[in-house]
Formats: structure tokens, C-alpha cells, sequence
């Protein structure tokens, strides 16, 4: 059940404002917005409708079922699917008119025997393994996986609409492998025109290439963490203006004066050097703080950033008030856009050794998400 103590703040205008930022950082592409699981923690439908209020026109999913969500709230865009597991509800999928990745030359005939169940020729997108080594297909049997696409679409039982891949190193501007990538995909491109596949979009970027890199951004571009506003290249002069979309607050429980050298929260791994008084903050690990963040994670408590005290607990954690004084029920804020001199997401990551994008997406449903700033009279379809 979600609690009445804490929030995740969604600014969905920041969405909408982010995707018109990203395409004219691209501005001869169309913009595929990435709301996979669950739009990176923002909420997948408020997210989507607010990415095409921002001029996206695709949408982006990992898996079939959270493409059969988008199709079930009325959303009529191209969305597409690009990991499909053995049980994937292919057929389901061809129904709804959701495009499908195809990642081995194997699937490719799966999708194929989908559409004769769906009585409709399935749409999908051929992706090629240009040097991630994760989904896609690869090098030595790209040719396969076109040529049996080309037969399907000769038989009317499908139509390749995509041709895709994925960087590895994007965000490390100059990085070898971004060229060597681009080459590869313009190689597999190759093969894919002489068998004679027309797709509707050649894509590649993701939010670091958007920014970063236009010979990549063919017909579409795929921001995903950019558009919630976090820029995965800072120093990217493209991606100045990108704000944060979610903010994680919660209301203070209680406030307590203990005396000096008590041990606070389990294995007291926090002593207070004075008496102090402490802010009990209820959130935790169950809703998605890491317990990593022990005597590490800023929060913005009174007025003042300050740090958690002591171990991160399931569904709370300490602050110590550094004498100062703060209300129960006032706001304790972990992150957001910054404006207020909260933390933002990306100093979280860099305080734990990971990316933002683990953050806000941790953010658990125990959190309720409250929304703001949405752009009213867009059309869904």
C-alpha cells in the first residue's frame, strides 16, 4: 500500500520541456520516448503521455506486457519491444499492433507463425549487435537473420519497420568503440538494402549520442534517461537545460534529543559526538535508498543539507540535526532538480559508485508518485 509519509514528486512538464530539448538536439530525427520499466521509476503512462506532449512520436519498451499497457491506456503510437524471452506474448503483441526486436535469426520465424495466429503481418525491427555483446544479432549471422526477414515480408507475414542497435560507451565522448559501432551498423544497414528491406527508421543514439554525436541520429532518436532529465554526458552543451522530473521527499516522524556518544541505528555505525537531536526520516531500503547510502547519502533537512546517520534501515534511517532544530511533519528531500539546495540524483550516484539512472528507477511502489505540471489537450494517439 502506498504510504502517506513520503513522495516522488513528478514534474511532468520537465518531461515534456526535456523531449523538446532532445529533438532539436536532433533536429532531423523523430524522438522514440523510452518509458521502460515503469518510465524509469517516473510511472510509464504519465511519462508517455508527457513525452508526446513533448513531440515524441515512438514509444520504447523493454518487454510485450508493458507494450500491452501503453496500448491499453488508449495510446495509439508506434511503441516497440525489444527483448522478447521464450513465452513472450508474441501474438498478443501482433494484435495490438506493437512492433517486436529481433534479436536472433531464430525469432524471426517465431514472429513470423505469431501473425498467422494474429490474422495481421507483425511489424518489426532487426537489431544488429554492433559491438554491446548483449541483445542483437550477430556480425556472422546478421545476413540470416535478413535474409529470413525478407522472406517473411515477401510472404506478407511481417514488415521490417526498424533497423537498430545500441552503444556500449556513449557516454564517454571519444571513446573508440562509438565509431567502430557506427561503422558496423552502417555495414549491417548494407546488408539489409541489398536484400531489400526499406525500414521505416534506422536507429542507433540513445540520451549520451543524442547529445553528443549527429552522425548517429539516422531516422530516430531513443532518449531515455535524458528526457526524465538526467544528463548521462554533463559536460554535453546540448544537454544544458535538461532538468530533473522526480523529486523523493518524505515528512519526518519524529524528533528526538539523545545525549553524546549514543549509538544510533542497527550495529551503531554512527555515534553522535554531542547530544543532538535526530530526525527520524521513514523511508528505507524497501523503498528504494540504498543501504549503501549508511553515513553517506545527503538530505536536505531544515534548511541544510545534511548526511544520514548511522545504518539505512528497511523503512527509515536517522539524521543528525547538527544543532539545529526541525519539525515532525515538515520535509526531509533526498534528491531532486537542485533549485532548492536539495541533492540531485546524479550526486546520489556519485556518492554511491553508481549512475542516477539506478536511482530514481529504485524508487519503490511503497512511494507514492504525485504529479505535476502535465500539458493538458495532447492527443494520445
Amino acid at each position: 500500500m502506498p504510504s502517506s509519509h513520503a513522495e516522488a514528486r513528478i514534474d511532468l512538464g520537465a518531461i515534456s520541456e526535456n523531449v523538446e530539448l532532445l529533438r532539436r538536439a536532433a533536429p532531423g530525427a523523430q524522438a522514440m520516448g523510452v518509458v521502460k520499466a515503469d518510465g524509469y521509476g517516473h510511472g510509464m503512462l504519465p511519462a508517455a503521455r508527457a513525452m508526446l506532449a513533448g513531440g515524441a512520436t515512438w514509444l520504447g519498451t523493454a518487454f510485450v506486457e508493458e507494450a500491452l499497457e501503453i496500448r491499453a491506456a488508449g495510446l495509439t503510437v508506434p511503441v516497440v519491444a525489444w527483448i522478447l524471452p521464450p513465452g513472450a506474448p508474441l501474438a498478443a503483441a501482433v494484435a495490438a499492433d506493437i512492433d517486436l526486436g529481433v534479436s536472433t535469426p531464430e525469432l524471426v520465424g517465431e514472429i513470423a507463425a505469431a501473425a498467422r495466429t494474429a490474422g495481421r503481418p507483425a511489424r518489426v525491427h532487426l537489431k544488429a549487435d554492433t559491438g554491446l555483446t548483449r541483445g542483437g544479432v550477430t556480425a556472422d549471422r546478421w545476413p540470416e537473420a535478413v535474409a529470413a526477414a525478407a522472406r517473411a515480408e515477401a510472404e506478407g507475414l511481417l514488415r521490417v519497420t526498424g533497423v537498430f542497435s545500441h552503444f556500449a560507451c556513449a557516454d564517454e565522448p571519444g571513446h573508440p568503440s562509438i565509431a567502430a559501432q557506427t561503422a558496423v551498423f552502417h555495414d549491417a544497414l548494407a546488408v539489409a538494402e541489398r536484400a531489400g528491406l526499406r525500414p521505416e527508421v534506422r536507429h542507433l543514439a540513445n540520451s549520451p549520442a543524442t547529445l553528443t554525436r549527429p552522425e548517429t541520429h539516422f531516422d530516430l532518436v531513443r532518449p531515455g534517461v535524458s528526457a526524465y532529465g538526467i544528463n548521462p554526458v554533463p559536460d554535453a552543451p546540448a544537454g544544458r537545460g535538461l532538468r530533473p522530473a522526480m523529486t523523493l521527499r518524505a515528512r519526518i516522524a519524529l524528533v528526538k534529543r539523545v545525549p553524546a556518544g549514543s549509538g544510533v541505528s542497527y550495529g551503531h555505525r554512527y555515534t553522535t559526538p554531542g547530544p543532538a537531536d535526530l530526525a527520524l526520516v521513514p523511508l528505507g531500503y524497501a523503498d528504494g535508498v540504498p543501504r549503501a547510502a549508511t553515513n553517506t547519502g545527503p538530505v536536505l533537512v531544515a534548511g541544510r543539507r545534511r548526511t544520514i546517520a548511522g545504518t539505512v534501515c528497511m523503512d527509515q534511517f536517522m539524521v543528525d540535526l547538527d544543532g539545529d532544530t526541525a519539525d515532525p511533519g515538515s520535509y526531509a528531500v533526498l534528491f531532486g532538480p537542485g533549485d532548492g539546495g536539495e541533492p540531485t540524483a546524479q550526486e546520489w550516484a556519485d556518492l554511491l559508485g553508481t549512475i542516477p539512472y539506478e536511482i530514481v528507477t529504485r524508487v519503490g511502489p511503497r512511494v507514492p508518485r504525485v504529479y505535476t505540471g502535465a500539458r493538458t489537450g495532447v492527443d494520445a494517439g
